[in-house]
């Protein structure tokens, strides 16, 4: 009985010395997952934030935007933190630039309020 249970001890140790080899195949799955999530999520998020750092970077007074809460207006001025933004005639707002959602257009394009009635 003692060889018995010594025989079956050396098999399960050889059996797993094999198995050790099937542990990498274990984590292919993992691997393309993680491949997959880079090109379908990461990798454009990056992209996108990259885009808006340097639309961030590239603003100018008089430039037309969009803020992240959905407040429209013309840049009055500008420094590295802050932008004075005019959101209707002699109603200014300092936002922080980061809040900043998008470039509407630039010196050219007009918003309803501004320089209609000064044409004129």
């Amino acid at each position: 009985m003692f060889i018995d249970t010594a025989y079956a001890m050396g098999q399960a140790g050889g059996g797993a010395a094999s198995g050790s080899g099937g542990g990498f195949t274990a984590f292919i799955p993992l691997i393309l997952m993680f491949v997959v999530f880079y090109f379908l999520l990461i990798r454009p998020q990056q992209k996108k934030a990259k885009e808006h750092k340097s639309m961030i970077a590239g603003l100018r007074v008089g430039d037309k935007i969009i803020t992240g809460g959905g407040i429209y207006g013309e840049i009055m001025a500008i420094d590295e933190s802050f932008a004075t933004v005019e959101i209707s005639k002699e109603v200014n707002i300092k936002i922080n630039r980061g809040s900043i959602a998008a470039l509407i257009g630039g010196n050219d394009s007009a918003l309803p309020h501004k320089d209609k009635k000064k044409k004129e």
